[in-house]
């Protein structure tokens, strides 16, 4: 425990960037609370969590990591024995055991339909960078907000590499065994299924669950306020 009030770090994941929680910075910076919207290189497990703890050393006092999809990955591996992160969020995102990755635990349960809606093509540094095809994005990914936002998010998507998917989690023991993890998520959600998101909570032993009818996978997006109360319930603990 502390004295000193948590910082919030965001970590978007794949087909998102860091102004996708434009919305809950707004509202954490409303309750006068320091947060950092990380950007998130999306190239690989090992990496991606790398810069997240280098983004991590940096602050000064506790982080509340907060990953949204594949960010869930990251700061599941970021925070394994980190004595800085007092709490773990989970937005429609990812919370792997060992070994586990992105691609294996989306199959464990029917609902995604994010498979079919990609497009891949190779990258010079070997391997394919995966992106939401440009025909299904709103349907796919953000479903509750307007046809011309969107259109942005479309634009401004930040692919990632298949082997960043389908990479199980390294950490010997995933950060949520030891660090209070709390869970958003939706009932509509086309790319993880919400029955992977309830099993990924139950297992967890999260200390509160959040599910939100209707919303897209976009959900820090469309559903901010929700999204925001969530987080601040892991301030609030630590």
């Amino acid at each position: 425990m502390t004295d000193q009030k948590p910082t919030v770090v965001l970590v978007h994941g794949a087909f998102a960037e860091s102004a996708s929680w434009s919305g809950v910075v707004q509202r954490l910076r409303e309750r006068s609370i320091d947060v950092v919207a990380a950007g998130n290189p999306l190239r690989g497990v090992p990496g991606d969590a790398a810069y997240v703890r280098d983004v991590v050393a940096a602050i000064s006092g506790p982080v509340v990591l907060v990953g949204h999809s594949y960010g869930g990955m990251v700061i599941t591996e970021a925070a394994a024995g980190n004595g800085k992160v007092t709490g773990l969020v989970y937005v429609c995102a990812f919370a792997p055991d060992h070994g586990e990755s992105a691609f294996d635990l989306s199959t464990r349960f029917p609902g995604s339909t994010l498979g079919q809606a990609l497009t891949a093509y190779p990258v010079s540094t070997g391997g394919n960078e995966l992106a939401i095809r440009p025909d299904v994005f709103h349907q796919q990914f953000a479903a509750d907000v307007s046809a011309e936002r969107a259109a942005v998010m479309f634009a401004t998507q930040r692919p990632v590499t298949e082997l960043a998917l389908t990479t199980g989690l390294p950490a010997a023991a995933p950060a949520w065994a030891s660090i209070p993890s709390w869970f958003v998520f939706s009932d509509a959600d086309l790319c993880i299924p919400v029955e992977l998101q309830r099993h990924m909570a139950k297992r967890a032993e999260a200390r509160s669950v959040r599910e939100v009818p209707g919303a897209s996978h976009a959900i820090s997006v469309s559903q901010p306020d929700a999204v925001t109360a969530t987080i601040l319930e892991a301030v609030a603990a630590a």
